[in-house]
């Protein structure tokens, strides 16, 4: 356990100052915004959505390190999905950061994403680690709202 813990720590920091993906992408056909009254995160997700598929994928925003790693993370593991496979990536994610443990399912590897699954022992985090999640899902169903985790 102290391992995964040392694992989560390190991923949490490195993308949390280094966020992947960070940038307004220019070409994107959908994006959302979001924002987690609670502790003042706020994102927006671009989408670059072709034939169903996810060519690519960025963020812009401000919060606290486990939002932002989260985001981070999620656009790496998005990438080059489907629209399909993206949403199920982010139930398998969800049902980890709520529950603690992965998915049986071995069709929805989460690879980096594993590192989250400590954030089901603080419930107020699961909200920044879902708030790019929630919002991703909105760019792709072209909601017009902002999500809010409220």
């Amino acid at each position: 356990m102290a391992d995964l813990r040392d694992l989560y720590q390190e991923v949490v920091i490195d993308h949390s100052k280094r966020p992947h993906n960070f940038h307004k992408l220019e070409d994107a056909n959908r994006s959302a915004q979001g924002y987690n009254p609670l502790c003042g995160d706020k994102v927006t997700v671009y989408v670059k959505l072709e034939n169903g598929r996810l060519r690519d994928v960025s963020f812009e925003g401000s919060g606290c390190a486990i939002s932002t790693a989260s985001a981070s993370i999620m656009t790496e593991a998005v990438k080059g999905k489907t629209a399909e496979e993206a949403r199920n990536l982010f139930e398998s994610f969800h049902d980890l950061v709520t529950r603690g443990n992965a998915p049986d399912d071995r069709a929805t590897p989460l690879g980096k994403l594993a590192v989250f699954s400590n954030v089901s022992e603080y419930p107020v985090r699961v909200k920044c680690a879902t708030l790019a999640w929630h919002t991703l899902r909105s760019a792709l169903e072209s909601s017009e709202s902002v999500v809010s985790t409220e």
